[in-house]
């Protein structure tokens, strides 16, 4: 699988589809990799569609710099990753933070995005009660200085926990996957900054400043179609009816697709609903290139 050199190191991505066909871009989130997309992406294969699964910087396969792993830092390398690959145009699909990803680069680079879907995404900062109390002292924990290091540096909580977040059964296999990707407590930093940015009562302020930017494009863009495949809300799932209501009620041009039970982790359990639900939006809306 492809590897590219980009701002001074290398992003790892999986391809398949149409080389001369729309991009499709799936981005995924904590703390997986493109490896999430593995029984998604051959269901979506369609004539007139490329589809790409990047791994973000510091996860999968991808490099490992000396960052300090912000989303400023992930959407950098991103978008010099779609530059480097010459991705002038895609649809964008994200999972957990590749759905915040992507609508970050779709708020501020609106031309070069045909189409928006996700699932299980942070759309919108927490406040108050948004957010459940036993999630709420999780990511607070996360939080305190050498209690996240030990949570998730040293105990790599967030991946060794990747099965309680399913409805179905992970293969022994798969999660071995995802644990080959970060070997050491150091090699889990990013795993670790990724939770403190969950945003929370206004912080991080920078990742909060990020996503009202984004919020304010996403209600005012009914000319980019968006597709919210959503989910009877399983193990650690964070869409629940009051989530789905608000982007029904905040988000222009959104339909949203309803389907089976899924923990958080939905392309793990629900591979080919999240797949048809992907392929009847794109048909609707004509997503793919002659």
């Amino acid at each position: 699988m492809p590897t590219l050199s980009v701002l001074g190191t290398t992003l790892h991505h999986r391809e398949s589809g149409d080389p001369e066909g729309l991009p499709f871009v799936f981005l995924h989130g904590n703390p997986t990799s493109s490896h999430l997309w593995r029984n998604v992406l051959p269901a979506v294969a369609a004539p007139g569609r490329r589809l790409l699964a990047p791994d973000l910087i510091g996860m999968g396969e991808s490099g490992r710099p000396d960052l300090a792993y912000s989303f400023d830092d992930h959407a950098r390398h991103l978008d010099a990753w779609f530059d480097a690959l010459g991705l002038t145009e895609a649809v964008l699909v994200g999972h957990d933070w590749g759905g915040t990803l992507a609508f970050d680069r779709a708020a501020r680079l609106p031309d070069r995005v045909r189409g928006l879907a996700f699932t299980e995404t942070i759309v919108k900062p927490l406040y108050g009660d948004e957010f459940p109390p036993a999630g709420r002292q999780l990511f607070e924990l996360l939080r305190t200085p050498g209690v996240g290091e030990e949570m998730v540096l040293e105990k790599s909580l967030f991946v060794e926990g990747l099965p309680a977040t399913l409805a179905t059964t992970l293969d022994p296999a798969d999660l071995e996957v995802y644990r080959r990707a970060f070997p050491t407590p150091r090699s889990r930093r990013p795993v670790l900054e990724w939770a403190r940015m969950m945003p929370l009562d206004g912080e991080p302020a920078d990742v909060v400043a990020r996503i009202e930017h984004f919020d304010a494009w996403l209600a005012t863009s009914p000319e980019v179609p968006k597709l919210l495949v959503a989910f009877e809300p399983g193990p650690g799932a964070m869409t629940d009816r009051g989530a789905v209501a608000w982007c029904e009620e905040n988000i222009a041009g959104l339909e949203v697709s309803h389907n089976g039970l899924a923990g958080h982790h939905s392309p793990e359990d629900r591979p080919g609903e999240l797949a048809a639900a992907i392929n009847a939006w794109a048909d609707h809306h004509g997503l793919a290139r002659a």
